[in-house]
């Protein structure tokens, strides 16, 4: 007969014996060590893909988590970096350790990144409350339904109970700087998003305004487009179309305005709407380095790319090593996997004024 061990045990006992591995051979066989420890969550019914991994100075950080099964828990579906949950007329939102760029999730995960991201959500979908109501129900994993419970450990920290709203098909995008493909498209056409700007400018600048600039939404490993303001209207109306633009820009003015407080700039970033019972609503991430570009204000240059707290580390580090957007992802190393849950946790602290629990 074969005995299954309890969740919480078997999930200690995978972190105790990577964490020893990791101290007596070294971080080389971390990605051995992530087999190993779904071999071991397997014997309590759940697969989720976990290990312990240690900073360059030897402090230890959280499990990783790339991927949940929660066993009677119905799975709604995966996106690039959550994992979501059907709970009947809430859904459970999981935010793992997963990273995409480029549009492309990468087969290493950023140790913390799932609750670097939910916390900084969870800060702006409070701050910005008055702005726009949200879906935010809570992150506090004791009241999640029975169903749940075994899994708390995995989830604290790392999940958003929300309700469920119909989300819009747009991505809902604002520029305040001059960078990324907007940058490269200025350069060959004076415009962003088909949007002319003044000649002369250069690479980082600021805008005079924000500009509006949506996109569709794509499925995993397809791209998203930009569209124009009269394609949105046809996707969504025009009087939704007109207030999904004027929240999101009313949205970025308040929250640049308080980075930019605290040492911050937010370059760019995108928004993505719902509606419940007839009335819209923020949902999704918000404001976090995988949706927005972060520049330390002491450290920003116009007339090059800046230095960033955001995913823009990966993207050229994935450009450098010569990897092509439709090539197999490149493994992430040690050091990729460090330098960008560095970056992430520096937006946390400065944005939020703490770490994580």
């Amino acid at each position: 007969m074969t005995t299954v061990m309890p969740e919480g045990e078997a999930i200690r006992k995978a972190v105790k014996w990577i964490s020893g591995m990791i101290e007596e051979r070294g971080s080389d066989d971390l990605h051995r060590f992530v087999k190993e420890a779904t071999l071991i969550t397997q014997g309590c019914g759940v697969s989720h893909r976990v290990l312990s991994q240690r900073g360059k100075g030897g402090e230890r950080m959280s499990s990783v988590v790339y991927e949940t099964h929660l066993r009677g828990v119905p799975l709604l579906g995966r996106g690039k970096v959550r994992d979501m949950y059907d709970l009947g007329e809430r859904l459970l939102i999981v935010a793992t350790d997963r990273i995409s760029a480029f549009d492309v999730v990468m087969p290493d995960p950023i140790p913390d990144k799932g609750k670097i991201l939910t916390a900084l959500s969870v800060f702006w979908l409070r701050f910005l409350r008055d702005v726009c109501d949200n879906h935010l129900i809570s992150d506090d994993v004791t009241v999640l339904p029975e169903a749940c419970h075994p899994y708390r450990d995995i989830l604290a920290g790392r999940s958003m109970l929300v309700h469920k709203a119909k989300v819009f098909p747009v991505e809902c995008i604002v520029r305040g700087y001059l960078v990324g493909s907007g940058w490269k498209e200025y350069q060959e056409r004076g415009s962003v998003c088909g949007i002319a700007l003044p000649s002369g400018l250069r690479q980082a600048e600021k805008l005079s305004e924000p500009l509006f600039t949506p996109s569709t939404k794509a499925e995993i490993g397809q791209h998203d487009e930009n569209i124009s303001f009269a394609q949105m209207e046809s996707l969504v109306g025009k009087e939704v179309a007109t207030t999904l633009r004027d929240l999101s820009l009313a949205l970025y003015q308040k929250a640049s305005a308080y980075a930019e407080d605290r040492g911050i700039i937010l370059a760019d970033t995108k928004f993505e709407f719902g509606v419940k019972d007839g009335k819209i609503m923020l949902v999704d991430e918000v404001l976090t380095p995988d949706s927005s570009r972060f520049w330390p204000k002491d450290r920003y240059v116009v007339g090059k790319s800046p230095e960033s707290f955001d995913k823009q580390y990966l993207r050229d580090f994935l450009l450098e090593s010569g990897w092509k957007v439709g090539d197999p992802p490149p493994r992430l190393s040690p050091m990729v996997q460090e330098q960008t849950r560095r970056r992430y946790m520096e937006a946390l602290t400065r944005l939020t004024g703490k770490g994580l629990a």
